[in-house]
């Protein structure tokens, strides 16, 4: 998921649909977190949180709420 996310990054540039990306990635992480909490892998568990919470901030800052 994250690398056609990035891929439509680099190929559109400055026209990339931004917002659709956080969001996309953001998802990602919590389905990746949600795995690996079933998995009870610690690890990758908190590396996920931590790219749930990198995803808040981007969305918050596409969409305007954050400067």
């Amino acid at each position: 998921m994250r690398i056609f996310s990035f891929s439509l990054v680099s190929w559109l540039g400055p026209e990339s649909p931004f917002m659709f990306v956080w969001i996309f990635n953001t998802i990602d992480a919590v389905l990746l977190t949600w795995c690996a909490a079933l998995r009870k892998d610690a690890a990758y568990t908190l590396l996920n949180g931590f790219w749930i919470l990198i995803g808040i901030i981007g969305i918050a800052r596409a969409g305007g709420f954050i400067h």
